[in-house]
């Protein structure tokens, strides 16, 4: 079945990859692609609808992205965003200058012209403004929408074009009803028929994975995290025992999270699953290693050996299974400007196994998307809401070097955050908490005794796409619990901090 689709195109704003989750949330599958797509591949890619991201950038710039003006006319409804409302003015021939003041952050803005994009929304709300530049003048045959006191076209449009513009963010949780806007524009301006539902997902990919995958050998690495779990069930579900997992335990998961493994895929859902215990291997590998570049390259590489082991007593398989996610997809096909860090994941396996097809069912979800396929496909909830989690594990959580008893100390805090962040509610709320192991000891007075043991830090995050995150506001009741909790149940931790740096300038990990 062709969904019908919506095309974002992407100008190098910050809040794109929310733009079209939002988009998707609405029930209209979308595809975020570069901002110089030609004419002709729009016309192939047959979107009911376009929308211009925002950007860094301004339109008088010669170097900033522009586009072929015959986007304008093909017929297709296009709503331009921040940057994307002054490029469509600035192409049609409206004005577009610098603002006497820059607007950033909460403003109250008024529709004074009913359009589509307005039906249901009150005639004042708030949005989230973030720009230099702002329309002046609106292009013949447009008309001003929506003002504030400082920015006079802060949403103007043509029904006849069924082209418009926005100058806030409707994407971002700060617009009021720009949630709401998004649907009109769907709904009322391209005349969306909302079927790109995870249920519809699930039984189309099925019934694909069936004809593709059907009598053939499929091996899959099993990582324990939500999207190599999704991925796996979702075979799984379409050729059963011709798949072949194989989850290479490291001994740096969290408390209890691989005996959770083997009881959920190999013994409720009765999945071909096979554990390679490596804890003692990864651990004496990490033996005196305390840079946590160094620690990635050893994990990263032992992983490999090891799944490359199991696959050899596997022998030739035709397809190999990976939990690829469009963010993955989207980053592959940018310049990066700076390694951050290095990431772990399978994306080294493809030259160690004897395979002749990657299969990726979930290349075209986001995270929260490949969630809710968990859950339709029955994972437990504890599975699909598994807290994001680094592919070294616990080694990048541990300042310094990893040892057996840090180790142990760790999963025991850590453990104990989680509880109580449950315990509270607050798991929804949060994007993502767990417990650190700092590189310093602090004296302590414990009982009747000087002690003399290890710092631990409690992290928590609000995020909504991991690329920008604020610290989360944790009742101090809830902290207190939670400290109180790791200094008399853990050994070897005598102190609690609560990190409260937000990213940037940090970043969500430690390491």
């Amino acid at each position: 079945m062709q969904h019908q689709r919506v095309l974002v195109l992407d100008f190098g704003g910050q809040y794109n990859q929310l733009i079209a989750r939002r988009v998707r949330d609405l029930k209209v599958y979308c595809d975020l692609k570069p901002c110089d797509m030609s004419v002709e591949e729009i016309k192939a890619y047959d979107p009911i609808g376009i929308i211009f991201t925002g950007g860094p950038n301004s339109v008088y710039d010669e170097r900033s992205p522009h586009i072929d003006p015959a986007v304008l006319s093909l017929g297709i409804p296009v709503l331009g965003i921040c940057y994307g409302c002054q490029l469509i003015a600035y192409t049609l021939g409206g004005k577009v200058e610098h603002a006497a003041m820059s607007e950033y952050g909460k403003r109250e803005f008024s529709f004074v012209k009913d359009s589509p994009l307005s039906a249901g929304i009150p005639q004042t709300s708030i949005c989230w403004m973030s720009h230099t530049d702002h329309v002046t003048a609106v292009p013949d045959g447009f008309d001003v929408l929506a003002s504030t006191p400082t920015c006079p076209v802060t949403v103007y449009g043509s029904a006849r074009k069924r082209i418009y513009g926005v100058q806030f963010h409707p994407e971002v949780v700060h617009s009021e009803y720009g949630n709401k806007l998004l649907e009109n524009f769907l709904y009322g301006v391209c005349g969306a028929q909302g079927d790109w539902t995870m249920g519809n997902f699930v039984a189309e990919q099925v019934t694909r994975l069936k004809e593709k995958l059907g009598g053939k050998k499929v091996l899959c690495a099993m990582s324990g995290g939500v999207d190599s779990a999704v991925a796996a069930t979702l075979v799984h579900r379409a050729v059963g025992d011709d798949l072949i997992c194989v989850f290479v335990d490291h001994g740096l998961l969290r408390k209890g999270e691989s005996e959770e493994v083997m009881s959920v895929f190999k013994d409720k859902l009765g999945m071909n699953l096979i554990r390679a215990d490596a804890g003692e291997r990864f651990l004496s590998k990490l033996a005196g290693v305390s840079d946590p570049e160094q620690k990635r390259k050893i994990i990263g590489a032992e992983f490999i050996k090891v799944f490359e082991a199991e696959a050899k007593k596997i022998g030739a398989v035709d397809f190999l299974v990976q939990g690829t996610i469009y963010p993955d997809v989207i980053e592959s096909g940018k310049d990066k400007s700076a390694v951050i860090k290095s990431h772990h994941n399978v994306g080294g396996l493809p030259s160690v196994v004897d395979f002749k097809e990657i299969v990726e069912p979930l290349r075209d979800l986001f995270k929260d998307e490949v969630r809710r396929v968990g859950t339709e496909l029955g994972l437990p909830e504890r599975v699909v809401q598994r807290q994001p989690f680094p592919g070294p594990g616990l080694a990048i959580r541990i300042m310094g070097e990893v040892t057996r008893e840090k180790l142990e100390t760790l999963r025991d805090a850590d453990y104990i955050f989680r509880e109580e962040i449950a315990k509270a509610g607050l798991v929804g709320k949060i994007w993502q908490y767990f417990a650190v192991i700092t590189n310093s000891k602090t004296v302590g007075v414990q009982g009747d005794f000087r002690t003399y043991e290890n710092v631990i830090a409690l992290r928590a995050v609000t995020s909504v796409d991991a690329m920008t995150a604020d610290w989360a506001r944790i009742p101090y009741d809830v902290l207190e619990k939670v400290s109180n909790r790791i200094t008399n149940e853990v050994p070897h931790a005598n102190r609690i901090v609560y990190d409260i740096t937000s990213k940037p300038p940090a970043t969500i990990e430690w390491e």
